[in-house]
């Protein structure tokens, strides 16, 4: 990747790398107005509509902005329901970028860990994982297994200068195969680019080594790559072996140590679907029957044909050094600018966007009040900004009842690819900045309606007291007739 630098040195920022050829409206709504909405959507980000969104920071999942490269290829998608020529030119850009021989598609990233769930996941059986997603676990779970996260104590520190915070602790995961018993443990899991701990990157070393172990054991290795683009711009600027490797020859080793890799390509490729991919033929074929069962014939698996064409041409582009680092220089510009303000941030900044720790930043609100959801709240009121809560209510409940504290009470401010511009940037740093001086003000929520299983995407909430009336009579107070 070239290195471009401003002659002033006070003016070191990312520069896009791209032009922007079509923009869309944005809404900013007065202050007022956002403390209703929030009613509305009953303190839940996920239900606010995006007509009353100014930034949308929710996700980088299906949000991206494709290349124009990609939205010309949708034109030439061939909608024929088996034999399609979009499937072959598919399977093709896989084997380019993989390396891998076979492929199942699906619709989306979780579609695939359902295939997964059901093929190997048996009642009593173990998945280990560097850390677990909500739906992976989710689905682990409903067929009766169990998840244990074996991710290095690093991970779970907010702020350290540990490159690779999303490792797998080796000799943990030596000891637990050696406890439970290899033929116990339904597979191995790694996430690239651990979501849940703030997008923190696996190294190439570890990746291999956990695969090695794997092998060993007779036991299967499952990459989830559906965030891997940034994992593989971590790895190329922090990992040694990796300054002098092409990322075809990094995503080649990946294709040939792995059992198993899927993804989503709401992330990894900015399209819209998802791929199951081996070298491993009779794995595939395990898994074959569950695609027409569940996502729709082999040759779309629930795929819009456009979007395979996308999808295509965007795997593709994940080669590129100049396309996969827009996301991860934005991120750590945002991170930046918030630790200079002294905003406690997960550090060192990792992909999908800025992670703001709210078990810092409002540590008078206990687990079971849900901190980072409240102060994701506090951020729409303050900017319009739809953050995702990354925290307790992200967790699942315990079997009796009672809750499953998350390890760090994060809000995640995503940074989707292509879409802001650097003022925006600066503008979402303000207004965190302006909810840190008033935290003080910021209290609890509590449960209005709470659904069984993945609560956080449609539950409502109300909050404890009148605290977010108080932070709008304060924002008022501060900014004047400012939206």
């Amino acid at each position: 990747m070239s290195s471009v630098k401003f002659y002033l040195p006070e003016e070191q920022v990312p520069l896009e790398m791209h032009k922007v050829r079509v923009v869309q409206k944005l809404h900013l709504l007065p202050v007022e107005e956002r403390l209703e909405k929030l009613k509305e959507a009953g303190n839940n980000t996920f239900l606010l509509q995006n007509k009353d969104v100014f930034m949308d920071m929710l996700t980088d999942s299906g949000v991206n902005a494709m290349s124009d490269n990609q939205v010309a290829a949708m034109s030439i998608a061939d909608d024929s329901y088996a034999g399609s020529e979009t499937c072959n030119r598919l399977l093709d850009s896989i084997k380019e970028v993989f390396g891998t021989e076979h492929f199942l598609p699906a619709h989306q990233g979780r579609a695939c860990e359902n295939i997964l769930a059901e093929t190997f996941v048996k009642p009593g059986m173990f998945t280990l994982m560097n850390f677990h997603f909500t739906t992976t676990k989710a689905h682990i779970t409903r067929m009766g297994g169990s998840v244990i996260e074996l991710v290095r104590p690093e991970g779970l520190v907010p702020a350290n200068d540990e490159p690779f915070k999303g490792n797998f602790d080796i000799p943990r995961l030596k000891q637990t195969i050696k406890d439970l018993g290899a033929k116990n443990i339904a597979f191995v899991r790694i996430e690239a680019g651990t979501n849940l701990i703030g997008g923190q990157p696996v190294s190439l070393e570890n990746m291999l080594e956990v695969a090695k172990i794997c092998k060993e054991n007779g036991i299967l290795s499952v990459l989830d790559a559906s965030l891997l683009q940034d994992n593989l711009y971590f790895m190329k600027i922090r990992e040694e072996q990796c300054k002098e490797m092409s990322i075809k020859k990094i995503m080649h080793k990946l294709g040939k140590a792995m059992d198993l890799i899927y993804f989503s390509s709401r992330k990894l490729g900015f399209a819209r679907g998802g791929a199951i991919i081996s070298n491993n033929e009779e794995l595939i074929l395990r898994m074959k029957e569950y695609i027409p069962l569940y996502e729709g014939f082999l040759t779309y698996g629930g795929m819009e044909v456009r979007s395979m064409e996308a999808m295509a041409v965007g795997l593709r582009e994940t080669l590129d050094m100049e396309i996969i680092s827009q996301g991860p220089l934005f991120t750590k510009y945002l991170v930046d600018e918030l630790d200079a303000y002294g905003v406690p941030m997960v550090k060192p900044a990792g992909g999908l966007g800025a992670h703001v720790n709210a078990g810092e930043i409002v540590p008078h609100i206990p687990h079971g009040e849900y901190p980072a959801a409240a102060l994701a709240t506090a951020f729409y009121i303050a900017g319009g900004i739809r953050g995702m809560e990354r925290g307790t209510l992200s967790e699942q409940r315990n079997p009796d009842g009672s809750e499953q504290h998350a390890e760090m009470e994060l809000v995640r401010l995503a940074l989707p690819r292509r879409v802001f511009t650097l003022s925006q940037v600066k503008y979402c740093a303000d207004r965190v900045k302006w909810v840190y001086d008033n935290r003080h003000l910021i209290g609890g929520l509590r449960w209005e309606d709470e659904p069984k299983v993945l609560r956080f995407f449609f539950g409502r909430l109300q909050p404890i007291g009148d605290w977010q009336e108080k932070l709008a009579a304060k924002f008022r107070e501060d900014f004047g007739d400012s939206l």
